[in-house]
């Protein structure tokens, strides 16, 4: 199993940003051809029990890599991607990650 991982800054307007991620980003990402399923956490701080910088973590699951590659070369993908660019570009880090057994 391979993850496609978004970690997300706080956005300045959170509002703004819930409003265009869980109504829009997310319904399109969602149609991505592949995509086994999709976990969305909230940050709501640190063990130290600090604020943390981090707002949002998405996992995105596919059965593997070839399969995560086929989903973003789609046009579901290339839409999800000029979305998230759109929007959070200056906020969000992409990861790649293998689940271990």
């Amino acid at each position: 199993m391979v993850k496609l991982i978004a970690l997300y800054k706080q956005p300045e307007n959170k509002e703004e940003f819930d409003e265009h991620y869980f109504n829009v980003h997310g319904p399109i990402t969602e149609k991505i051809p592949g995509l086994q399923k999709m976990e969305v956490t909230k940050i709501v701080g640190t063990p130290m029990g600090k604020d943390s910088e981090y707002y949002i973590l998405c996992e995105m699951y596919y059965e593997d890599y070839d399969a995560l590659q086929q989903g973003m070369r789609s046009p579901e993908g290339k839409a999800s991607g000029k979305d998230l660019m759109g929007f959070a570009g200056k906020l969000v880090t992409m990861m790649i990650g293998e689940e271990i057994k």
